[in-house]
């Protein structure tokens, strides 16, 4: 869910855009189209009736108790989900304010570039209006461009900008934008490279990409390796054609319940491990073993975080620099009003030491006038004026002594603020030990949380081989138990087929004989027609001895060759002519 601070910064850049007049007012219309714009994009459903009862009675402006700020809390923030695409929203709230605070022209980065800018400036800026970003937070996003660009970081990078931030140590968007557009922190380096520097920054913080790079990828349905463009993010790895995420293949959805193995190499593949979520698995193959392990390791990291319900590690870290900086501003505080009740003690010396001055003096010219007025006195009373003058004397002596132990402690006084701004000294060295003590710690933590996952990494392999040989040795006996069952299948399959094959050959066998029997019949009726032929022949007188005939071609009739000759054919179309006129003459 997107903290509401991070979505109130660009909605305030858009309305400290429409306030022309810098009077903190807009025009009801205004806020109607930015109300608008605002809903569409965050998938708000807009009330407009809402909108015109809140601002029916509002007479002073959006500074009112019946402001705009009342109404985008309770009609667009409460009612936010989690389905917007807030880098739509971040563009929406760009374009109307960009316009009217810099000039794309005078800039050496495109105007994508700049909108980068905007975002990283909105997401490192306080949570403070007028919206600021402090000097820390300008060099840890200096030390990011510079790693991204494959530079070292110098602090002759900022020492120029150190000068100019002796009496301003903030910056607005805008001033972060000229100066970065202009190339000010990044003297001879290209702008092509910064560019991609702005573009993985922005990656990095704004869209939380942890980790990208190309690895082969085994598919669900074909179970062919392709090889595809990862990108993690803290709940999510997503996976495209190329690194230019134009078309996207899938969305691989992170939970607690997730987890990380490594694989052993098989089918030709190498540097393989398994993502196993809770209705289906991924495999994927990395390039080498360093980056295996690193993939490895940055799924794992997100899976815990999810698992503590942490925030992304950026966002943690910046929280983690407010907090520190917080106790070191604490820290300071304390001390400036350690110092200052210092000096209003001094101050307070430093008057009892006036006060007393000025009564020795006052007293030294009363001193003064009374031996002036011994003087004058009248020679028997000499005796009594010298009693006097030794009395005075004594009473000097006392205001001396009193004079030199007033010193005495004004010199204690001033070694005891020298002590207090040695032991100021010590201090501050003392919190830089703590400061690198704790780095120290850091470091070694990381170190063991490393280790820690390392041996879980390694006691999960040896589960991860234990389970393998016994799933081998299940499968060896599922398999003997197919072959027997296959032997079985087998056996009853052959049984079958000889029981087919003497059916066949009973069925064969019967048709013999009823081929043997349709053969007898046809020869009877062969017979039958041949002795039928012979009456009708020899009725009609077609019968005759068959003699030697002449070499002249034979006649053909129905039934082959004739048994006559063509002169004998002659005389028999004569007398069958002859008889046919005589019956038609009887007629």
């Amino acid at each position: 869910m997107w903290l509401r601070d991070e979505l109130l910064k660009p909605i305030w850049h858009a309305f400290t855009a429409l306030d022309v007049d810098h009077r903190g007012k807009v025009s009801k219309s205004q806020l109607k189209v930015l109300s608008h714009n605002l809903c569409t994009v965050m998938k708000i459903p807009l009330d407009p009736v809402a909108l015109e009862e809140h601002f029916k009675d509002d007479d002073k402006g959006p500074l009112s108790n019946q402001g705009y700020m009342p109404y985008l809390n309770k009609f667009i923030l409460d009612k936010i989900r989690e389905d917007f695409d807030v880098l739509e929203f971040n563009k929406m709230c760009w374009t109307l304010c960009h316009k009217r605070n810099i000039c794309c022209k005078r800039l050496l980065i495109s105007d994508e570039d700049a909108f980068k800018v905007w975002c990283i400036f909105n997401f490192l800026s306080e949570d403070k209006y007028p919206l600021v970003i402090i000097t820390e937070e300008i060099e840890y996003l200096l030390r990011k461009l510079m790693e991204t660009m494959g530079s070292t970081w110098s602090e002759e990078n900022i020492a120029g900008y150190r000068l100019q931030m002796n009496t301003k140590n903030c910056l607005t968007a805008w001033e972060l934008i000229e100066l970065l557009g202009m190339g000010y922190f990044f003297k001879g380096i290209n702008h092509q490279t910064l560019s991609l520097g702005i573009s993985e920054v922005f990656q990095e913080l704004i869209l939380d990409v942890l980790k990208q790079g190309y690895m082969m990828k085994k598919g669900h349905k074909r179970k062919n390796w392709t090889e595809r463009w990862f990108v993690l993010q803290p709940s999510s790895l997503s996976y495209y054609v190329c690194e230019d995420l134009v078309e996207k293949r899938g969305n691989i959805i992170l939970t607690p319940n997730c987890c990380v193995e490594s694989l052993p190499d098989r089918d030709g593949k190498k540097c393989l491990f398994i993502i196993k979520c809770t209705d289906i698995t991924f495999e994927i193959s990395a390039s080498d073993k360093k980056k295996k392990q690193e993939w490895t390791q940055a799924i794992q990291t997100c899976i815990q975080l999810l698992r503590l319900g942490l925030p992304s590690p950026h966002r943690e870290a910046r929280m983690r620099r407010r907090e520190l900086r917080q106790r070191q501003q604490a820290e300071e505080g304390n001390l400036v009003e350690r110092m200052r009740q210092l000096q209003v003690a001094n101050e307070y010396k430093q008057r009892e030491l006036e006060a007393m001055r000025k009564k020795m003096e006052e007293a030294a010219a009363h001193a003064a006038l009374e031996e002036q007025r011994i003087k004058k006195t009248q020679s028997d009373l000499q005796d009594r004026y010298r009693l006097d003058l030794e009395r005075e004397k004594m009473v000097r002596q006392q205001m001396e002594e009193q004079v030199a132990q007033k010193s005495s402690e004004l010199e204690q006084y001033l070694q005891r603020v020298r002590e207090l701004e040695d032991m100021y000294h010590r201090l501050e060295e003392a919190l830089e030990d703590e400061r690198q003590a704790k780095q120290d710690e850091e470091a070694m933590r990381k170190l063991q949380a490393r280790l820690l996952e390392e041996e879980a990494a390694k006691r999960s392999e040896l589960e991860q081989i234990h389970l393998q040989q016994q799933r081998a040795l299940f499968q060896t006996h599922a398999e003997k138990q197919e072959l027997v069952a296959e032997q079985l299948a087998k056996e009853r399959d052959l049984q079958a087929a000889r029981l087919q094959l003497e059916r066949l050959e009973k069925e064969r066998q019967g048709a013999l004989e009823q081929y043997k029997e349709v053969s007898r019949n046809l020869e009877r009726a062969a017979n039958k027609t041949k002795t039928w032929k012979d009456k009708v022949a020899k009725h009609e007188g077609l019968v005759r001895l068959i003699q030697p005939g002449h070499k002249a071609p034979q006649m053909i009739n129905n039934w082959g060759p004739a048994s006559f000759s063509d002169a004998e054919l002659e005389i028999r179309k004569k007398s069958w002519q002859e008889s046919k006129n005589q019956g038609a003459q009887g007629q």
